[in-house]
């Protein structure tokens, strides 16, 4: 089975490289894309969508399509890490099992699953495996730092139209903020803020922002992602309901990219588990 896939893996890459040689050449002026689509995006791109941006307009109007599908590549590979890594155990056996540092002498305990402490709950203190002592400067500049986080990838979220930014870059910098939380407290203490559960329906509603701009653009008369027919639901002129449809699309991107880097973050730190970690 292995040879076969080995072989497999060797004819199709075989196959794209011999398509490559079919490709115009690097920086040709003559190419179809250079010829017909650049020009058009240059000249056009701010008087058909209000976006000063090229790259934002072209990403998410001229060629919407294509970034949903991206999207839903993100959303797929999420869901199949998911698959992958997650260890699905009873809440009962994540409770019951683990290590715990007594509070006043520090001795640190390790409680099989089904185990009982043999103290109180409040004289132990929950822990990690790999367990950092608690650090009032690491935690005190993260917490300072992290609104101003947060606050920039909704500035990149929003400013997409005008300068680079967007959907993908401000949700990656989001759940960077929130990863940066986890490393500089603990995986629970983030769990509490952002839990599993929510994170993964993130993750999809990400996505359904993104179709749902569609399929109301159908509803409304239009074509599928044609933003301008949000014009009368929005009250402005086709023009700047592209502008305002772009932002909306956007905003499910982020929102699908930071929950997927967040779940892949738990997953990983926990091996799957999501009861210790990073």
């Amino acid at each position: 089975m292995k040879r076969l896939g080995l072989l497999a893996v060797i004819l199709f890459g075989a196959l794209l490289v011999y398509g490559t040689t079919d490709f115009p050449d690097w920086g040709d002026p003559s190419s179809p894309a250079a010829t017909h689509l650049s020009p058009y995006y240059i000249q056009h791109s701010l008087h058909d969508t209000a976006v000063p941006n090229i790259v934002t307009a072209v990403l998410a109007d001229y060629r919407g399509y294509d970034t949903m599908f991206e999207t839903a590549v993100i959303f797929t590979a999420g869901l199949a890490c998911l698959f992958l890594l997650r260890v699905f155990i009873t809440p009962k056996e994540t409770e019951a099992s683990g290590l715990y540092r007594h509070r006043a002498t520090g001795i640190t305990l390790r409680i099989g699953q089904g185990g009982r402490l043999p103290l109180g709950t409040r004289e132990f203190e929950r822990i990690d495996s790999q367990w950092v002592p608690y650090d009032l400067i690491i935690r005190t500049a993260c917490s300072l730092v992290l609104p101003f986080i947060q606050l920039f990838a909704l500035y990149v979220v929003a400013h997409g139209h005008h300068s680079p930014g967007g959907g993908f870059q401000g949700g990656v910098i989001f759940g960077a903020a929130l990863i940066l939380f986890a490393i500089s407290h603990n995986l629970r203490t983030t769990l509490k803020a952002m839990p599993e559960k929510r994170t993964n329906i993130l993750t999809g509603t990400g996505v359904l922002i993104y179709v749902g701009t569609g399929v109301l653009c159908l509803l409304l008369g239009g074509q599928f992602l044609d933003y301008a027919a949000l014009a009368g639901l929005l009250g402005v002129d086709p023009v700047m309901a592209r502008s305002h449809g772009i932002l909306i699309v956007e905003i499910g991107v982020a929102i699908a990219v930071m929950a997927v880097m967040v779940s892949l973050y738990y997953n990983l730190a926990s091996a799957g588990h999501m009861d210790e970690g990073l």
